[in-house]
């Protein structure tokens, strides 16, 4: 495979997608539809968006637990950050359930977007939206963070690793609520959660165990809508990657101007007659 983006779709692919759809494009892109699993975060999200059904099923098994209620479920959900210049985050799953607490789910190929700190940034991200002005700490409803990875994190064969907070002195859990779970993608038992990961590894839904998850694979994947839907998702990520490529190449051209000239951002800007939305872009990415 070739370059690779964080959900491991090869770069070069979606490259050949951009511009005016012609045959050959529409071949290109169909043969990238084909190929993904629930692994690529595009069609998770799409497959998992506001069906409850299919999200109880995952937190259910995951989590070990019968007593899910999801009441509300949305993929591709972005979370700003409450600063200027922070680092946003875009979740693949934000969902609720009956006693308010919060889920983020989050698919990974490569271990890379499975960082601890990751993580952590996330549980954040997600706690600091609990409560409202006013409102006393021990109201927080309880996060869980949970990091579906294609990969075994922690290389010891388990189906899932749940990640405690311990007192030190005494060896007792510190229990605020707060979950972190990693879930090895590798692992292939003969239970609940083998099977789960077998769905998310698959690319047809026939060869599906779940009728949740095949059902959403089935529409994104093999009906005209969903079909149309998905590939309509892929040429925007190429144009958007491609976008970014040019802005990136345009920006290190700007940055070696002001640095070999001894120019401002301004002067060098000017020089390379860089303007509108295009200065705007470069501007903010080297101020940052």
């Amino acid at each position: 495979m070739g370059e690779t983006d964080i959900n491991g779709v090869c770069l070069q692919d979606y490259r050949g997608c951009i511009g005016e759809t012609n045959p050959q494009d529409i071949e290109e892109i169909n043969r990238i539809v084909d190929g993904m699993t629930l692994f690529d975060d595009d069609l998770m999200s799409k497959v998992f968006d506001r069906n409850i059904e299919a999200t109880e099923l995952l937190l259910r098994i995951i989590l070990q637990r019968a007593d899910i209620h999801v009441t509300e479920v949305i993929g591709q959900y972005d979370m700003q950050s409450p600063f200027v210049k922070g680092r946003e985050v875009r979740l693949d799953i934000k969902a609720s359930d009956s006693k308010g607490n919060e889920f983020d789910v989050e698919v990974q190929r490569d271990r890379r977007g499975s960082h601890n700190r990751r993580a952590r940034f996330h549980t954040a991200m997600v706690d600091t939206r609990m409560l409202k002005e006013g409102q006393d700490f021990k109201d927080i409803k309880d996060s869980y963070v949970i990091f579906i990875c294609q990969h075994d994190k922690f290389n010891a064969g388990k189906p899932v690793y749940h990640i405690d907070k311990l007192v030190s002195e005494t060896g007792k859990r510190y229990l605020d609520g707060s979950h972190v779970i990693f879930v090895n993608g590798k692992y292939k038992g003969n239970d609940e959660i083998g099977k789960l990961m077998h769905d998310f590894n698959c690319r047809t839904s026939k060869d599906m165990y779940y009728k949740p998850l095949a059902d959403g694979v089935r529409h994104f994947k093999e009906t005209e809508k969903g079909r149309e839907n998905m590939c309509d998702a892929v040429q925007k990520y190429a144009k958007k990657y491609a976008d970014g490529v040019a802005q990136k190449s345009r920006s290190a051209d700007v940055k070696a101007l002001m640095e070999s000239m001894k120019l401002s951002l301004d002067q060098a800007l000017n020089a390379l007659k860089i303007e509108g939305d295009e200065r705007a872009a470069i501007t903010k990415q080297l101020r940052q």
